[in-house]
């Protein structure tokens, strides 16, 4: 209150010396000239000095790099688009995606333009990243990069690895239970150690049931020749060969080019009146085959599913809270990155015997295997 008393006190001098400076002036006169020599600060709203307003911080960043086959292969690559377009939704992030070549020589180019632009994430999706990954990564310490189903050396790349066994395990045992033939099969992509697991952990699977039953297997391609996992002509070649020598049930490992092969359980099912089925990996194909080419949907008998989706999106969601670590990574059974689907309901009548062997599998009971003999 003396505050404010004072400063009335000062405005009532104030018009004072002014009325009589005026000479007596008339009333308005004055009350313009006080008008003009009135202080900004009111009583009850003082003058203050606004400060300046806070720059919008910049949204985080993150740059997809995909590998061979590219966006569109229904399988490993859209699945990790699938997680990239997810960060960008739920944090904000600004996204940038790229492509390789066909043989895919320019990875590690791609991944030197992510940094260069600065972004705070770069993934590389595919353990052939991992030599480029070794060479770009140490050169930006201060952006946070991640490889799926790979490793590298430098501390600021997360790699993001799963137990493909022990889904592959689960397609094993779902594939000896459905099949009428006890013949079944396995395609793999690239016939190296990576596919190798899902091939043992099939084998495996397969044998826990019953010993007895055939597994074909075949393969796209040999290294140093990748295109095995974008060649759905192939594939196709591959699956009909085996569904003539007998399996009714085939489990792929081979990205695009199993798109062929439930091509050719349609074609097989149609001339011959008997039904049989594709296994699906990586997404729930049953999904994203089935939904783009409805007329394959009824021969997914189920999926191997890994979840990188989820991987990608749980390392966008770490550089965004600050939280981001490099190393290993594995997602397995126990923690939800592996799973084995049960769309399109054609495995629900086993789902009990599918949760026994998981259980086992988690307890330790089963350690299924993931190289060859």
């Amino acid at each position: 209150m003396t505050r404010m008393k004072s400063k009335w006190l000062i405005l009532f001098i104030v018009f004072g010396l002014i009325l009589t400076a005026c000479g007596g002036g008339s009333d308005d006169a004055a009350e313009e000239e006080v008008v003009a020599e009135e202080p900004a600060e009111t009583l009850d709203s003082p003058a203050t000095t606004a400060a300046a307003a806070e720059p919008e911080a910049e949204p985080f960043s993150i740059c997809l790099v995909l590998d061979i086959g590219g966006l569109g292969d229904l399988a490993f690559n859209d699945l990790a688009y699938s997680g990239y377009e997810a960060a960008i939704a739920d944090f904000g992030m600004v996204g940038t995606f790229l492509e390789p070549d066909g043989g895919g020589e320019n990875r590690g180019e791609l991944l030197e333009l992510c940094a260069e632009a600065g972004n705070d994430l770069i993934v590389g999706n595919g353990f052939l990243f991992d030599a480029a990954m070794n060479e770009v990564a140490p050169n930006y310490p201060d952006i946070n990069f991640a490889i799926t189903d790979g490793v590298a050396e430098p501390g600021n790349v997360r790699g993001m690895l799963f137990k493909h066994a022990e889904g592959s395990f689960l397609a094993g045992v779902a594939a000896a239970l459905k099949t009428s033939t006890n013949n079944v099969g396995f395609i793999g992509g690239v016939d190296f150690p990576l596919i190798h697991e899902f091939e043992q952990g099939f084998l495996a699977g397969v044998a826990a049931i019953n010993p007895d039953i055939t597994v074909q297997i075949g393969y796209a391609s040999v290294p140093p020749d990748f295109s095995g996992f974008n060649d759905p002509v192939k594939g196709k070649e591959i699956a009909l060969a085996q569904y003539e020598a007998g399996a009714d049930i085939i489990y792929h490992a081979a990205g695009g080019t199993g798109t062929g092969m439930f091509e050719a359980a349609k074609e097989v099912s149609e001339s011959t009146g008997t039904k049989v089925w594709g296994i699906g990996v990586d997404f729930d194909q049953y999904y994203t085959v089935g939904n783009p080419l409805p007329e394959l949907q009824e021969y997914i008998l189920t999926s191997m599913v890994k979840a990188a989706d989820v991987s990608i999106y749980n390392a966008a969601k770490a550089t965004v809270e600050g939280t981001f670590t490099g190393g290993p990574n594995v997602d397995d059974l126990s923690t939800g990155g592996i799973y084995l689907s049960y769309s399109g309901g054609y495995i629900d009548d086993i789902k009990d015997t599918l949760e026994e062997y998981k259980a086992k599998i988690i307890s330790g009971e089963i350690v299924p295997p993931s190289v060859r003999p």
